[in-house]
C-alpha cells in the first residue's frame, strides 16, 4: 500500500491543516518584535504597543486551538484508513509482525499530527527569525548563518549510523508479540534488553550531537549580545528584540535536527508498512 494514495484522497484536508499551521508559525514569528514594541511604548507613557501584543496573542491562541481540534479528528481518520488497509493486505499471517507495524503506523500518524506542525513552524520561523535578525545586525545574521550550516553537518554526518540502529530496533520491536506470548521469562528478559540496547545507543548518539550543537550555540549567543552592543545598539527596546530573536533562532535550529533523525526513523517504517 502507499501511503501517498492515501494521503491524495486528503488532499484538500491536508491543505487546510497546513494553512493554518503556516499562519500560526507566521503569527509566533510576530512575538519578540511586538514585545519590543511594547517596551518601547510603554517607556514612552503608550499603551498601544501592549494591546498590539495582546490581539496577538488572542489570534495566536485562536488559530492554534482551531488547528489542534481539527487535527484530531482528522488523523484519526487516516490512521483507521491506513490501518485497515495496510494491515489486512498483508500476506505474512505473523500477529507479531502486524501488531508491530500498527503501532508504527500509529507513530507515523503522531509524527503527522503533532510533530508535523512543530516541523513546519520551526522552519519557517527559522527563515523568518533569520531574516529579521539580518535587518537588526548583519554581523549577527552572517553568524547564524555559520552556525546553522555547521549544526546540520553534526547531524549529517551521523544520519547513516541513525538508520542503522533504527533498523535494528524496529527488527526487535517486530517479534515483541510472539515473544510475549511464549510467556518465557528467559526469552522475554532478552528481548527487551535488546530492545534497550538500541534505544541506549541512538540516545547515546543524539547525546553526543546534541551537546556538540549546544556549545555551539551558546557561543553564539555570547558573541551576538557583544557583537550587538559593540556596534552601538543602546536602544533596550531594540537590543531587547534582537537578543530574543537570537533565542528563538537557537531553539529553531536545535530542534531541527531532532525532527531531521525522526524523520529517518519514519523513513524506514514508512519503507515496512509499504511492502504490501
Amino acid at each position: 500500500m502507499k501511503l501517498k494514495a492515501v494521503f491524495k484522497k486528503y488532499s484538500l484536508k491536508l491543505g487546510f491543516t497546513l494553512f493554518l499551521i503556516l499562519l500560526e508559525a507566521a503569527l509566533a514569528i510576530l512575538f519578540p518584535l511586538f514585545i519590543g514594541y511594547a517596551i518601547d511604548s510603554a517607556i514612552n507613557g503608550s499603551h498601544y504597543g501592549a494591546i498590539q501584543l495582546g490581539l496577538l496573542g488572542v489570534a495566536a491562541l485562536l488559530v492554534g486551538v482551531g488547528r489542534r481540534v481539527f487535527d484530531s479528528r482528522f488523523y484519526a481518520k487516516i490512521y483507521q484508513s491506513i490501518g485497515t488497509s495496510a494491515i489486512s493486505k498483508m500476506e505474512d499471517n505473523v500477529s507479531s509482525k502486524k501488531s508491530a507495524r500498527l503501532g508504527m503506523l500509529r507513530e507515523f500518524i503522531e509524527f503527522l499530527e503533532n510533530a508535523l506542525p512543530e516541523l513546519i513552524s520551526n522552519i519557517i520561523g527559522l527563515i523568518g527569525v533569520i531574516a529579521i535578525i539580518a535587518t537588526l545586525n548583519l554581523n549577527v545574521f552572517y553568524g547564524s548563518l555559520i552556525v546553522t550550516i555547521i549544526i546540520f553537518l553534526i547531524y549529517w554526518l551521523t544520519s547513516s549510523k541513525t538508520i542503522k540502529l533504527n533498523k535494528l530496533s524496529n527488527d526487535e520491536f517486530e517479534k515483541q508479540v510472539d515473544v510475549i506470548s511464549k510467556n518465557d521469562e528467559q526469552e522475554l528478559n532478552l528481548h527487551l534488553k535488546e530492545m534497550m540496547k538500541w534505544n541506549i545507543k541512538l540516545s547515546d548518539l543524539e547525546a553526543i550531537n546534541f551537546s556538540i550543537s549546544w556549545m555551539v550555540m551558546i557561543a553564539f549567543l555570547v558573541a551576538s549580545i557583544i557583537i550587538s552592543v559593540s556596534d552601538g545598539i543602546v536602544k533596550y527596546g531594540a537590543l531587547f528584540s534582537l537578543i530574543m530573536y537570537v533565542f528563538q533562532y537557537m531553539e529553531n535550529v536545535i530542534n531541527l535536527p531532532l525532527f531531521y533523525q525522526n524523520w529517518l526513523r519514519l523513513k524506514e517504517i514508512k519503507e515496512r508498512l509499504e511492502e504490501v
